[in-house]
């Protein structure tokens, strides 16, 4: 029986992965954990849970209608609706040691982005001897998806941005470089709703996002059927 192959991949922001081989890989498959950068082909089709689905949901909060609040904790990115309903949308957020947390904005949106990674991750990435390009454009092949929301700080340009991704098998998992990920078809969702502007609170470590009221009491199930999935 032929060799299984599994893909190596630097999995960073924007999660772009190299093939390689390995003998033991039909015999002894691993379980996939949270952080590692080894994901087995098979599993690229592994089914994304029903809670990381759209959904509307009730919601106990203090800001306001038109803010995203990334829940990075929990791998849940709401888009707040009114006050007490938003769109609940499943992500994908930072590994270990490349998560963060702060209030930035929407600064810039783009759709079918191009990918230009930074020269600190392709140095960091050549190091494990994983290659990426200089540059990438926007197309169904390119890591950062169908939609992009680029995130500002006071600074400037956080690095960070809220993007679509070709593995939508990884959401729900730290797998990124600290970017959110999010499936395709809701990140054009979430695309449509937040204008550039948009406040961005990011609860994660560290905790520099502040106190922040955020109360997830459930799907509302009449909202999200007229509502999250009628766009």
């Amino acid at each position: 029986m032929s060799k299984i192959k599994y893909l190596v991949g630097a999995l960073v922001a924007a999660a772009f992965v190299i093939p390689a081989a390995s003998a033991n890989a039909e015999s002894k498959p691993r379980k996939l954990k949270q952080s590692e950068d080894v994901v087995y082909l098979k599993q690229i089709n592994r089914e994304v849970l029903e809670k990381f689905k759209r959904h509307v949901v009730h919601l106990a909060t203090s800001e306001r209608p038109g803010t995203i609040i990334v829940d990075t904790n929990n791998k849940f990115l709401y888009y707040i609706l009114d006050s007490s309903s938003a769109v609940r949308y499943g992500i994908g957020v930072g590994r270990e040691g490349f998560g963060w947390s702060g209030v930035v904005k929407v600064a810039r949106k783009a759709e079918w982005p191009e990918w230009i990674p930074p020269k600190e991750m392709i140095a960091r990435e050549a190091k494990k001897g994983h290659y990426l390009p200089a540059r990438m454009d926007g197309g169904k092949d390119n890591p950062l998806g169908a939609r992009a929301l680029y995130l500002f700080g006071k600074k400037g340009d956080s690095g960070y941005r809220i993007h679509g991704t070709n593995q939508p098998w990884s959401i729900g998992l730290n797998l990124s470089s600290g970017c959110i990920r999010m499936m395709n078809e809701d990140v054009t969702d979430l695309y449509k709703r937040a204008p550039v502007g948009t406040k961005v609170i990011v609860i994660g470590p560290g905790n520099k996002q502040g106190n922040v009221v955020l109360e997830d009491r459930g799907t509302d199930i009449l909202k999200t059927l007229f509502t999250a999935l009628g766009g």
